[in-house]
Formats: structure tokens, sequence, C-alpha cells
């Protein structure tokens, strides 16, 4: 199971990273897409709305199930990965480089609460 090392984790397997602007970019871990196969639907949350950490704000459907997409951080979405619409794939062939949604958090230094690298695997049962 890859991790990437640069990013944050979420115990609900999504990850996050920062841009230049401030936003958040988050997608789902390999972990997770491993779990779930074949992705062929995304249901994003909307430009706007406000998420809760924690708290379901969008789906991720396979041929196998579908998952709530849980926020990482309380925000604002600012932007969606649109090229999932039609090709939502690009998620199992590269899970950490395909980004589902950017968002303005409210505070920050609430990232300090997510998982890094070796905590995020050690709850996966991982050793590295």
């Amino acid at each position: 199971m890859k991790i990437d090392s640069n990013l944050y984790y979420t115990s609900e397997h999504l990850w996050i990273n920062t841009n230049e602007h401030g936003e958040y970019l988050s997608g789902i871990t390999d972990y997770a897409q491993d779990l779930l196969g074949d992705i062929v639907f995304v249901e994003f949350p909307e430009i706007g709305a406000t998420i809760t950490a924690g708290k379901p704000c969008g789906l991720v459907e396979s041929v196998k199930t579908g998952s709530d997409l849980h926020a990482p951080l309380d925000g604002v979405v600012t932007e969606i990965n649109t090229t999932l619409q039609v090709n939502p794939e690009q998620i199992n062939d590269s899970p950490y480089k395909t980004w589902i949604f950017k968002f303005k958090p409210n505070n920050p230094d609430d990232s300090k609460n997510l998982l890094d690298a070796k905590a995020y695997e050690s709850i996966l049962g991982e050793t590295s």
C-alpha cells in the first residue's frame, strides 16, 4: 500500500495537501481506492458549501459499493475536480495526484490534528 509522506491524512482515508493559495486539496488514499475497487462515479460537495470535519460531504461509488467522503476539516468548498465526472477511474490510477475537491479551511491550524504519513500507516496496521 502506498502512502505519500508529503500529505496529511484522516482516519476516514482522505488525504489533504495545501496549495500556494491557502486552499487544501483533498482526495482518497491508495488504501481506500484499493478497498473500493474500480471507481465509476463521484458525487462532489457543492462549490460554496460549508463542510464540517468528520461529516459526509460527498460520495465515491465503485462497482462494489459506495463510500462517503468525510470532510477532513471545517471549511468551505472552493472547487471540484470536474475531470472526474468523465474519468472517475483516475482515482484508481493515481490516488495521490487526483484530488476530488479543494476547500478553504476555517482554521488552518486544525490541520495539526490530522495524521502524518507515519500515524496513518500505523492505523492501517502496516510497518515501515
